[in-house]
């Protein structure tokens, strides 16, 4: 039986079928997410190869990378042939990848547009079970000041405060905000809860001479920008 698990080891596949002698080839590029996932786990069980238990991996979660990054290492090990090692390998890689895409985002000083915005806010709530409401402080030239977390839970009034938002805007010297809270159910559309919080911080700023530039909502994959749709 040993035997037969070693055969399905990515070492003793034909030439075509390796993953690894692949990448090196022909680059990391051309690899699907299967093959990156096998190339992790090294091999598979006595009646997969490492590619094809990586592709059982995937359709469990909709081969949805942003899903399996969710999985925990017990979770993972529920799939026959991955143990805590490889559950770990696989685990530690998404987290090496989110971070990768964290660092992007912070690279980001000055917010040109909703998709500058979303990149910037994308690592810290694209990936999140529960909501929060984030802030953006800008400058006149659009420069980021300070981004904060305001609360988490669902968008209501009790949740939001107004006065907050604005007395940071105040002590920051920011003459623009960026309001950003995420959607963990996937949906972009806004609520009539999102509408009404983004008028009433509108409303209230205007007063200051500060502006509400956007409200995002973030997904994992998307966002909806209130601005770029003209609502607000």
């Amino acid at each position: 039986m040993q035997e037969k698990v070693a055969s399905f080891s990515i070492k003793n596949w034909a030439d075509d079928d390796k993953p690894r002698e692949k990448l090196v080839q022909k680059g990391r590029s051309v690899l699907s997410d299967a093959e990156l996932i096998a190339i992790l786990i090294g091999s598979g069980n006595k009646e997969e190869s490492a590619v094809q238990l990586s592709k059982r991996i995937l359709a469990s979660v909709n081969h949805n990378l942003n899903e399996l990054g969710k999985l925990s290492v017990n979770q993972l090990m529920q799939f026959k042939g991955i143990g805590e090692a490889k559950a770990v390998s696989i685990s530690a890689a998404l987290e090496v990848g989110r971070r990768r895409r964290g660092g992007e985002g912070e690279k980001i000083s000055k917010v040109s547009s909703s998709k500058d915005a979303f990149d910037l806010l994308y690592s810290t709530m694209g990936d999140l079970e529960h909501e929060e409401f984030w802030i953006i402080y800008l400058n006149n030239s659009n420069k980021v000041i300070q981004k904060n977390q305001l609360s988490k839970g669902g968008i209501t009034g009790t949740l939001v405060d107004v006065r907050l938002v604005l007395k940071q805007a105040l002590e920051l010297g920011s003459v623009g905000i960026i309001l950003a809270h995420n959607h963990p159910s996937g949906t972009l559309k806004p609520s009539e809860a999102d509408k009404q919080i983004t008028k009433k911080l509108k409303v209230a700023s205007e007063a200051l001479d500060i502006k509400i530039l956007d409200h995002l909502i973030v997904t994992q994959h998307d966002y909806f920008s209130f601005a770029d749709h003209g609502i607000l």
